[in-house]
């Protein structure tokens, strides 16, 4: 449908970023002013952990990994897919910016498995089977930019809790084939750290080979493994850059560049 790919970049921000007014305002703005084509991803945990408090309905998290049983579920719809979402959008529309807040299940665009039980049961948890993003495509060209939410949908009627840096990694795969694509995460540090209390400590590039070497050292652990996992599946997918950095640094400028 279209011959010449035009860049694309896909942010993806934590929740605790869109979750607090003042860094909220400060990645609007800084979103607004990107040019060319572009889709966020946010989450939004911290919301639905207070949100389900109020409600009286307990949060139990596994290895940082949120269980989603019936009761949850509601609260992560009502919160993700809701207050977050439109909250950025209204104030993306404020910027002038033509936004629409998506799910997974809107248009279709990610289809998942409800993840099976094994060690643990996570309940109502997405895994991303299938992305069809050719209607998204059209919008974007048309200057709408998606703001999407850590939701995702069977194809039976349910929805499933799903992985915001797994959204915005399939996300940006399926797109890589009407755009050049830019896939960037984006949190509270500066980029991938040599020394975790040491902000200055950026590592500018990584590649594969010292990937492996940084998880033997025990210099990348935890929550950032299976994000430089989603950085190199990208790029094998097509995807043409990665950039793990700050949410102040989402014009690519700093942070640590993933290297096929």
């Amino acid at each position: 449908m279209f011959n010449v790919k035009s860049p694309l970049v896909v942010i993806k921000v934590g929740g605790k970023i869109v979750e607090e007014d003042a860094t909220l305002q400060r990645l609007l703005d800084d979103f607004a002013a990107l040019p060319g084509y572009k889709v966020l991803v946010h989450g939004g945990g911290r919301s639905a952990t207070k949100m389900a408090a109020q409600l009286g309905i307990e949060t139990q998290m596994v290895g940082g990994r949120r269980i989603t049983d019936a009761a949850m579920l509601q609260v992560v719809t009502m919160v993700y897919g809701g207050l977050v979402n439109k909250n950025i959008v209204a104030g993306l529309q404020a910027r002038g910016i033509n936004a629409l807040g998506l799910t997974g299940a809107d248009l279709n665009v990610l289809l998942s498995d409800k993840r099976p039980v094994r060690e643990v049961d996570y309940g109502f948890v997405g895994d991303v089977k299938q992305a069809n993003v050719d209607v998204l495509a059209d919008l974007i060209h048309r200057d709408i930019v998606p703001v999407m939410a850590p939701l995702t949908h069977d194809g039976k009627g349910h929805l499933l809790n799903t992985n915001a840096d797994t959204i915005a990694g399939e996300t940006a795969k399926a797109l890589s084939a009407y755009f050049d694509v830019t896939l960037v995460y984006c949190f509270e540090k500066p980029g991938v750290l040599l020394d975790e209390n040491d902000d200055a400590s950026v590592i500018p590039s990584i590649d594969r080979k010292k990937y492996r070497e940084l998880v033997e050292q025990g210099i990348i652990f935890s929550g950032m493994i299976p994000k430089l996992d989603n950085a190199f599946s990208a790029l094998d997918a097509g995807v043409k850059q990665v950039y793990i950095t700050s949410s102040t640094a989402i014009d690519g400028q700093g942070g640590t560049l993933i290297i096929p």
